[in-house]
């Protein structure tokens, strides 16, 4: 049988224990908590209701029923077991396991109430109710139950530094069985004798007897091991805890003693940040930081066999935390105090430096909370006022006051997102957009002064979870995507594109150090996800903002992760299938950096070649008509000698495919007959948002942006075929196409247009054809400014000349 799990110490009186929800079971006597204990160990909150006893017919008997006082419904259902254990801790806690890993705890909220149930489960089981365990931990052999029956106590010896040795034999001695620790624990808490221990503590530090104190080093490691909440509130005690620690640093397998007091009374000092009134608040305070020093730094990392036997020790400190939170979340003086002093421009900035600390501290403790009473406290933060305060510090210029400002904001974001869009969203209309929280974060991101760039991938990170549409809420009055991704291309887009146009004014990177190249990665990583998970904001932006030709400057970085961030924007987009990004493609020619940085990494087997055969081969397998042709057209004689992957000898079938059939209509309608109604549907259909917004007057439009014009594809019908059987008859007929074009190639030594491809060393590309557009609009010979291209327009599907560009 396993060992008895720890139980959670007392919480009555802790945030959110009081009051009771509409007027229902008033009787606060029996109002509890339920606790189970997860698989790490800790204790979580199934809810708070009321707790009685009495007969349930379908178990059987007599047991305990907790119903929820907010609703009424059926917390727990336990009978009570005549073989269970029962333990009560702390006068308000009743501990028991009902299977081997299922461990319950009732916290109640008066000491009456706990009393009651005690006595009923005692009567169950026949028990006197002044126990506080009612049954053995655990099943222990027949021996040591014959040993039982006949010493129903464990004697200890008499507290004398001369017997410091037996003493210490006897708890090592105790530890390995259940039974003997539950004896050894009852012996040492009726005898009053762990204050009896501490005094020869005194004793033998005056005589500076080493070896006593290492006997006493090894009598307080094993109490500890014992597990039990009752002896911790002695040795956590203030005129106790001091001395727990002291005897805790002579341990017998170091050569000198550890300082610990010396640190906790001299270096560790406590800071009021804001002065606290409460006595009780203060000790909890001090408590909790000695018992997580003693916890963390003191005792020695416990051994495999070990980590169960502290379960007490973690409960007691998360549920200090708890208490402390709930405390002061429930001191509105303090917490209105605390704003008012973070945002004063007169705290001089040590001070504010400290008022930050403790915030963070703060919110780091929250993280203890359970669900419910997280969102209490978020929400008490919230009222106060923590996001505009947290704006007045990002704006200042002491580092380490802005880093852990930054930590705050990760909790804020974190927890609730949909907080945040609000208050920039609102904000937004009072301010400019300099001193914009999110442009505030952005900033720092992209002056990030640590090398690996750790506080840019942290705000990355944050900036990504706020623009996720995957967590924005939707209501019958608004839709928070719409007003938010609406503000934030307004707002914000430009000055998280700012580094990447400033430095693709050239042909190749301006500035190509290491720092710069990461925070460029950071950006594009961002916008990949955009061109995701948004749809026409990020295309509108991309195509007004010439943003893909300014990306793929990047392709000449000499830092290779750099280029391949590059491509893969590139390459998200591709795999949109969309013809409004087609004809931008096709028209400013967006695949040339693709193909010269091909052609520069030679025969070189790496990754960079490996993703640009990849996005053509894309384009071969999904039959991109409009791409194909492009390609084909401008780039064939530069990719033509390329045989160790049939990619490109791929493409120019599929492009002479397409001629084949506008050359001969018939065959094309005779091949669509034999196709026995396949239909090939969009891949993206448009979101009823982007249909409404690409119905929208241009009046309405802010001067500047650009207006996709819809697609003029009509969508096709539902396909009514088995997916696989499609598959397959796809499969089949296009490699009996592509047989058949090759046979009629070979016979007809038909030649394909002879294009020609040059790159020079300047900016420009030197692209001829039979029959070339001059000077088109955006295009490598325009005389226009990237920064500013027309609207994209139709393309000829005439393959006998080049793609025709027309604009709006």
């Amino acid at each position: 049988a396993p060992d008895q799990p720890s139980a959670p110490p007392a919480i009555a009186g802790q945030s959110g224990g009081c009051g009771v929800a509409g007027g229902r079971m008033t009787d606060t006597r029996r109002r509890v908590k339920v606790y189970t204990l997860n698989e790490d160990r800790q204790w979580d909150d199934r809810g708070t209701g009321h707790v009685s006893s009495c007969y349930v017919e379908r178990l059987k008997g007599m047991s305990l029923l907790v119903r929820a006082e907010s609703d009424g419904s059926l917390l727990l259902e336990s009978k009570i077991n005549p073989n269970t254990a029962y333990q009560k801790q702390q006068d308000t806690l009743i501990v028991w396991s009902e299977a081997e890993n299922y461990d319950l705890a009732l916290s109640f909220q008066e000491k009456a109430g706990c009393d009651e149930i005690w006595e009923k489960i005692c009567q169950v089981q026949g028990k006197d109710p002044s126990v506080d365990i009612t049954q053995d931990l655990v099943d222990e052999s027949e021996e040591e139950r014959f040993d039982d029956m006949s010493s129903p106590g464990l004697e200890l010896p008499s507290c004398e530094l001369s017997r410091l040795e037996e003493i210490a034999e006897l708890v090592a001695s105790s530890l390995p069985s259940p039974l003997r620790r539950e004896k050894l624990a009852l012996a040492l808490e009726n005898e009053g004798y762990i204050k009896k221990l501490l005094e020869i503590f005194h004793v033998c530090e005056d005589l500076e007897n080493i070896e006593g104190l290492h006997h006493l080093y090894e009598i307080i490691k094993g109490i500890f091991l014992l597990n039990r909440t009752a002896l911790f509130e002695v040795m956590f005690s203030e005129e106790c805890i001091m001395d727990v620690i002291g005897c805790l640093e002579y341990d017998p397998s170091l050569s000198q003693s550890r300082k610990h007091r010396e640190f906790l009374t001299k270096t560790a000092k406590f800071k009021e940040v804001i002065p606290i009134s409460d006595p009780e608040l203060k000790q909890k305070i001090h408590q909790t930081y000695r018992v997580q020093y003693i916890q963390d730094m003191v005792l020695p990392t416990p051994s495999v066999f070990e980590e169960n036997m502290l379960s007490t020790l973690h409960s007691f400190i998360f549920f200090n935390k708890v208490e402390i939170v709930g405390m002061l979340q429930e001191d509105e003086k303090f917490l209105t105090d605390l704003f008012a002093q973070l945002t004063d421009e007169a705290t001089d900035e040590e001070k504010r430096q400290e008022l930050v600390n403790f915030l963070k501290e703060f919110c780091a403790f929250s993280q203890t909370l359970q669900p419910q009473n997280r969102d209490a406290f978020f929400k008490t933060l919230s009222n106060m006022g923590i996001l505009p305060a947290l704006e007045v510090i990002l704006g200042m210029d002491d580092a380490q006051v802005r880093s852990a400002a930054t930590d705050i904001f990760s909790y804020l974001v974190e927890y609730n997102p949909s907080m945040v869009r609000e208050f920039v969203m609102q904000e937004a209309q009072q301010n400019d957009d300099d001193i914009l929280l999110i442009n505030l974060i952005i900033e720092h991101m992209i002056c990030d002064t640590d090398p690996e760039l750790g506080g840019a991938v942290l705000l990355m990170g944050l900036l990504r979870t706020l623009v996720d549409p995957e967590n924005m809420l939707a209501t019958a009055n608004k839709t928070e995507k719409t007003e938010f991704l609406g503000f934030f291309y307004k707002h914000c887009m430009h000055v998280l594109t700012a580094p990447l146009l400033a430095n693709t004014t050239e042909d190749k990177p301006s500035k190509d150090d290491f720092q710069t190249a990461q925070l460029l990665a950071l950006i594009l990583e961002l916008l990949t996800f955009c061109v995701e998970h948004h749809t026409y904001h990020i295309k509108n932006y991309i195509i007004n903002k010439d943003i893909l030709r300014r990306v793929l400057v990047l392709m000449a970085s000499k830092h290779a992760f750099l280029a391949l961030c590059a491509l893969r924007f590139k390459r998200k987009i591709i795999g949109l299938k969309d013809e409004f990004y087609n004809r931008y493609i096709m028209k400013s020619f967006l695949f040339e950096p693709v193909v010269k940085a091909f052609l520069n990494n030679g025969s070189r087997y790496n990754l960079m070649n490996s993703a640009i055969i990849e996005m053509f081969e894309f384009i071969r397998v999904e039959d991109i008509k409009s791409l194909t042709a492009h390609v084909i057209e401008n780039y064939w004689k530069a990719l033509e000698d390329v045989d160790y992957v049939q990619t490109f000898k791929g493409l120019k079938l599929r492009f002479e495919q397409q001629r084949e059939r506008q050359d001969n209509p018939k065959l094309d309608s005779m091949r669509s007959i034999l196709r026995n109604h396949r239909y090939r549907r969009d891949a993206r259909t448009l979101e009823d948002e982007e249909e409404m917004w690409f119905n929208t007057d241009e009046e309405d439009m802010e001067d500047g942006e650009a207006v996709v014009p819809p697609s003029d594809k009509p969508k096709n019908d539902e396909d009514i075929m088995d997916p696989i059987s499609k598959f397959m008859e796809r499969k089949k007929l296009k490699e009996s196409e592509e047989k058949e074009v090759l046979l009629k190639t070979n016979l007809s030594g038909r030649q394909s247009p002879s294009f020609k491809l040059s790159f020079s060393s300047g900016t420009k590309s030197n692209l001829t054809s039979q029959s070339s557009a001059t000077n088109l609009p955006g295009s490598p010979g325009s005389p226009g400014s990237p920064g500013s291209p027309g609207s994209p327009g139709s393309v000829s599907k005439s393959t006998s000349q080049m793609a025709a560009i027309t604009t709006k």
